[in-house]
């Protein structure tokens, strides 16, 4: 731990806290322009694959398919957040698409969400914050 409170987390506790959640940020970069989108979203294989309609998160993802995914949490001590840097892949062969519908991902909303993109990660970063006043206060 850091003097500010912060922990480095593992790649492997990373994937862990992934899992343990189902909403997340999807950021995306198109036209010149940063967008986010909260996203419900599963883990599989080391991946994370979301749900969508025909609209601007396909679109976006598929002008610029380098994209970021963040999801943190919080209880009354800590807080903690995993960035995925990676590759957004729309699916559609019939083996890609069979596996995603195993992963389960409901949508949240209607319009039906008929589009699968899975992120392929370049890299996973995490970190866990400790709450409190800072070192040497009392």
């Amino acid at each position: 731990m850091t003097d500010e409170g912060v922990v480095i987390l593992p790649v492997h506790e990373c994937w862990e806290l992934l899992g343990s959640l189902a909403l997340g940020r999807l950021v995306t970069y198109a036209d010149g322009q940063p967008d986010i989108f909260p996203v419900n979203y599963v883990v599989q294989r080391r991946t994370v694959l979301f749900r969508t309609a025909g609209g601007t998160k396909l679109v976006s993802s598929a002008i610029n398919n380098r994209v970021l995914f963040e999801a943190d949490d919080h209880n009354v001590a800590e807080a903690w957040s995993v960035i995925v840097r990676g590759k957004a892949r729309s699916l559609h062969t019939p083996e890609e698409l069979e596996e995603a519908e195993r992963a389960q991902v409901l949508p949240w909303t209607r319009p039906e969400k008929t589009h699968y993109v899975r992120i392929v990660p370049e890299s996973v970063t995490g970190r866990r914050f400790q709450f409190g006043s800072p070192p040497g206060d009392v």
